[in-house]
């Protein structure tokens, strides 16, 4: 996930076209969305000038495109909270509950953390939970001081996602290693998924051949994401999956404008083309694998 307060500094400033894209061309094969932060465009974080949607409205426009479910994302206690209900009361939702690695420090310095870990664990035994993150290591964004709080951290909620078994999904900026060795140490859950992928080829076939599954977003269609496209190349069909991160990270050629799961069907085209792939066989291919690591998403 990127910063969602700079995402709204942006936004109030004018820097950027605040209007949603144009639908594109429906997939033919549905897909799924891997990773989404809906309850910022449905929120008071979207900004005054905003294009507010509703969550109803990004699930009809993305199931208009062929996107027929979506996995929301948290990372504090009130967005899991929200990524909770939002499960509970659509069908075309699951949910993913967690403390983000940005946020640790500053539940460890309120002495809140096992509080809050304590918070995500009672939300995982819902039924429509089942996933917990996004959670993992940021080195990008946090000081040195903030690390064992995102260790600390990391490493309770893998115990979260073994206890439940559910799947877990990962945020790693700029902590490749650490966070490899991190799941080496303690053991990855069963179902690890690396949202919004970042590493390189090597890193990918590591990944790959622990049982990883990795997730790509609209910025495998940014220039200077070679490396992303590389990690492409090297890996498993069955290891792929597909995300928007929205409403950050939007494809080309809509870059800096919000990203929503209707966009979907713009990531997968481009990763088809990279692949040299039928766009249907991509897409039955992406759906399995997503159901695999959450299984069903319901009516």
């Amino acid at each position: 996930m990127s910063d969602p307060s700079q995402y709204v500094r942006q936004r109030e400033k004018g820097a950027r076209d605040v209007t949603y894209p144009d639908a594109p061309e429906p997939l033919a094969v549905p897909v799924y969305d891997n990773h989404a932060h809906l309850e910022i465009a449905d929120g008071p974080s979207a900004g005054e000038d905003a294009e507010g949607l509703s969550l109803d409205e990004q699930l009809e426009r993305a199931s208009a495109v062929g996107v027929i479910g979506v996995v929301q994302a948290g990372g504090d206690i009130e967005s899991s909270r929200w990524s909770a209900w939002a499960a509970a009361s659509h069908p075309r939702v699951l949910a993913a509950v967690a403390i983000h690695p940005n946020e640790a420090p500053a539940y460890a310095e309120a002495g809140r953390l096992d509080e809050a870990i304590a918070v995500i664990d009672e939300l995982a035994a819902q039924p429509r939970v089942r996933a917990i993150g996004e959670t993992g290591l940021d080195f990008f964004r946090t000081g040195e001081a903030g690390l064992p709080a995102q260790f600390e951290s990391f490493e309770a909620h893998i115990a979260l996602a073994k206890k439940h078994g559910i799947a877990m999904q990962i945020h790693d900026r700029d902590a490749h290693d650490a966070v490899l060795e991190t799941l080496e140490r303690v053991g990855a859950p069963e179902r690890t998924v690396f949202h919004c992928f970042s590493g390189d080829a090597d890193m990918a076939r590591i990944a790959a051949d622990r049982g990883y599954w990795l997730s790509f977003a609209g910025n495998v269609t940014f220039k200077n994401a070679q490396n992303l496209r590389d990690a492409l190349a090297v890996i498993p069909r069955e290891r792929i999956l597909v995300e928007t991160d929205a409403p950050f990270l939007t494809p080309t050629p809509h870059r800096g404008r919000p990203n929503a799961p209707y966009l979907i069907p713009v990531t997968v085209r481009f990763i088809a083309e990279e692949l040299g792939a039928d766009v249907d066989a991509l897409c039955a291919q992406i759906a399995a694998n997503t159901l695999e690591v959450y299984g069903p998403f319901g009516g």
